[in-house]
Parts: C-alpha cells; sequence; structure tokens
C-alpha cells in the first residue's frame, strides 16, 4: 500500500488523505494506482518463466478507471456476469482476454459472450454445458470451454468464501469430471480448451491450493490419455492480503510453491487474482458525526453498511486509524453507521482519539467495497478517487439523491 504519514497527516502516494476528503467529501474511496499496478506486476514477474495470463477477477472491484488500468497492463479479465463483461469492454479490455465463470450464466449473457469472441466459459454444470452448446451450434459457431471442476478441497477460510468443497454451489465434482470431458469433446458446438478450478478468497497458506492442482493434474493426465488434450490450466485466484494480523502468501511464494507440480507441464497457466490485487489499493474515507457515550462507546460516522457491507456480511475485521492528529484522549469506540440495522457496525472496540469531524480511514477497502454498495436506506453511494502521486482523479462522481430514483416511474393518478 502506498502510504506514509507526514507530520501525523495519512498521505496515500504524495496525496494527504485530509486534503482528499475535503475537496470529494466522506464517505470517499481512494484507490492508489501505483499499489494497483506494483500487484498486477508481482504476479506478472513470479511465473514470468512460463506462459501465463493473469486475468483479474472483475467482482473484486469493477471501477471503469481501475479495469482500465489493467487492461493498459495487459491483464486479462475473469468475469460473473454479462455486466462485467461490457464493464471489461467499456474500460478497454480484449474479449480474447476474458474468462467467464459463474454458476448460472442465461442464455443472453452466453450470446453476448459468444459475439464478442471470449477466451473461455469456464462451465460449472452438465446444463450449462448443454446450454452453450445448443446456443453456439445455431450461431454456427464453437464455444471455447474449460470445466470448472471442484477438486473437494478446504480452503480453511471464511465458509461464505469457501468455492472448492463438495458442498459449495460451485463447479462439476472431479469424480464426474473425466466422463463430462469426453462428453464435452464429442458435443457439436463445443471446443474443449482447459480446466478450470478455484477453492475460495483470502488464502493465507498454499498447501490446499497445491493439494486442488495435484488432484486437477491427475484428471489433465488421464484425459491426455484419452485423447483430450487441453491448452490451459487455469487455478483460480484467491491469495489473501493483510487485514490484522494475517502474513499471506505472495504471488512468489505461489509461484515457488507450485514449480515442482508444474515443471513440464505445456499448458498455458491462467489465474484469476481479486483481492490480491486491489484489496490493499484502497480506502473507504469518513468523518465522525457523532460521540455517543454509555455502556459501550459508540462513535456514529458518515459511511455505513451500504458503502462498506463486508464486517455486517463477514463480520470482517478491517484496521480503521485516525487521518490526522486529534486532541483528545484514545478511548475504545464501537464504529457505527447511520443505517437502522444493528448490523451497521464497521469495527467494534477500536482504540481511537475521536472528536466530533474527526477523519478516519477504513484499510483494506480496495476490494469488495464500493463494488458491494447499496442504496438501503435511500442512502447515495460514494465518490471513487484514483490517486496517482500528486494527482487526484475523480473516477466516478458521488450519487446524487435524483439517481436513487432514476428508472422509476410515479403512477398516473387521477
Amino acid at each position: 500500500m502506498s502510504l506514509s504519514r507526514h507530520n501525523g497527516i495519512l498521505n496515500i502516494e504524495d496525496c494527504a488523505v485530509p486534503a482528499l476528503a475535503e475537496q470529494f467529501g466522506t464517505p470517499l474511496y481512494v484507490y492508489s494506482r501505483a499499489a494497483i499496478e506494483s500487484a498486477w506486476r508481482a504476479y506478472d514477474q513470479a511465473f514470468a518463466d512460463r506462459d501465463h495470463l493473469i486475468c483479474y477477477a472483475v467482482k473484486a472491484n469493477g471501477s471503469l478507471a481501475i479495469l482500465q488500468l489493467l487492461a493498459r497492463l495487459g491483464s486479462g479479465f475473469d468475469i460473473v456476469s454479462g455486466g462485467e463483461l461490457a464493464r471489461v469492454m467499456e474500460a478497454g479490455g480484449d474479449p480474447g482476454r476474458v474468462v467467464f465463470s459463474g454458476v448460472g450464466k442465461t442464455e443472453a449473457e452466453i450470446v453476448q459472450a459468444l459475439d464478442v469472441g471470449i477466451l473461455a466459459f469456464n462451465v460449472e454444470s452438465e446444463a450449462e454445458l448443454e446450454r452453450i452448446a445448443a446456443i453456439a451450434l445455431r450461431k454456427g459457431l464453437e464455444a471455447p470451454v474449460s470445466l470448472r471442476v471442484n477438486p473437494d478441497v478446504d480452503a480453511r477460510t471464511h465458509p461464505y468464501i469457501s468455492t472448492g468443497l463438495k458442498e459449495n454451489k460451485f463447479g462439476i465434482d472431479i469424480h464426474r469430471a473425466e466422463a463430462i470431458y469426453r462428453q464435452a469433446a464429442a458435443m457439436p458446438g463445443i471446443r474443449v480448451t482447459g480446466l478450470d478450478f478455484h477453492i475460495g478468497s483470502q488464502l493465507t497458506e498454499l498447501d490446499p491450493l497445491a493439494d486442488a492442482l495435484s488432484r486437477s493434474l491427475s484428471l489433465v493426465d488421464r484425459l491426455g490419455d484419452t485423447g483430450i488434450g487441453l491448452a490451459h490450466l487455469d487455478i483460480g485466484g484467491g491469495l489473501g492480503i493483510r487485514y490484522e494480523d494475517e502474513q499471506p502468501p505472495t504471488p512468489a511464494d505461489l509461484a515457488e510453491r507450485l514449480a515442482p507440480l508444474l515443471a513440464d507441464r505445456p499448458q498455458r497457466l491462467l489465474m484469476e487474482p481479486g483481492r490480491a490485487l486491489v484489496g490493499e489499493a484502497g480506502l473507504l474515507l469518513t468523518r465522525v458525526e457523532y460521540l455517543k457515550p454509555g455502556h459501550r462507546d459508540f462513535a456514529i460516522v458518515d459511511a455505513a453498511m451500504t458503502d462498506l457491507l463486508r464486517p455486517a456480511l463477514y463480520d470482517a475485521w478491517q484496521r480503521i486509524e485516525n487521518a490526522e492528529p486529534v486532541d483528545a484522549e484514545p478511548r475504545l469506540y464501537d464504529i457505527v453507521g447511520p443505517v437502522c440495522e444493528s448490523a451497521d457496525t464497521l469495527g467494534r472496540a477500536r482504540s481511537l482519539a475521536l472528536v466530533p469531524g474527526a477523519l478516519l480511514a477504513i484499510h483494506g477497502a480496495g476490494a469488495y467495497g464500493f463494488v458491494m454498495a447499496s442504496q438501503y436506506n435511500a442512502r447515495p453511494r460514494p465518490a471513487e478517487v484514483l490517486v496517482d502521486g500528486d494527482r487526484a482523479h475523480l473516477i466516478r462522481e458521488r450519487e446524487s439523491l435524483e439517481a436513487l430514483w432514476s428508472g422509476e416511474r410515479l403512477l398516473e393518478m387521477p
């Protein structure tokens, strides 16, 4: 993260955080261009000795300017909806570097992806395979597909973001995958190109991922013995970031751990990092509106679960600190928002020096922050700013009140 302090004032790259809050208002998402590009290059350099493609997971943060930065670096993209595909293309992304994941692809989304020529569909069920084949045949095309296999590996992460166990909705049981590959290879309208797995998010150890790859490579070998050769292996994403005291592995650690398994493998290697590229590149800035002492001391801020859902959804912990010095004694505060839900808590029992108007910075907000924001309680969504050195670019305007009912219609009443 490109953060520093000067005279007690928090800076992101060469921009003072309080000045950004003053200029653009709060709540405010702020991202570092340098941090995003550095994280992407760490992956690119770690796997430089083999043919690879980094497919950024758009679901982590789909802001157009961030997609644009990554597209200019040569990134591919991992999408889970037609809307994400449209965003990638609007930002200048190459559809030929896009893999389409997700368990519920609609007919319209499949048509959209075929029309623009994506790299591959990551197929998650037999029913989806049949639908893609029928649509491709109708259009006179061949759909490039890889099967997303479920290797039944415990990623040892939060159950809501675990995706590689047989009880999860994702992927095809690895024990049934060989038969489905043979079926796919014989289907008109289908061109089998690869194998994909993704076992979960916020991984802090590599053994589960290596175990999933080993199981998948055994399947690849059996397929090769039957004449089904694969052009790529997609190992998914999921490397964690540091929210509190985690020590997640680096891309270099990942490359070193997988190197013996991938030695002499001719397939192109695909990977789908999301949080690891943008998570630590972002802050959410928020101001204290009221201090409310009592059985618990509450600091009521202008950001809410509508702006940052992770704490309410996952009971997630994200570091919160003062963005500038405050003349007050530190106390333990629960940092809460104005939404009418007790779940609207951004941090519990945080030692902070606070007064009304104090500016706080919530760390690790670059991933699954704005992208999960809502308008609940009729709250306009915050602005987003991208910092590049000493320049701050407004990449999304603060939502207006009128935008809250855009597209709605009043009844024609007599």
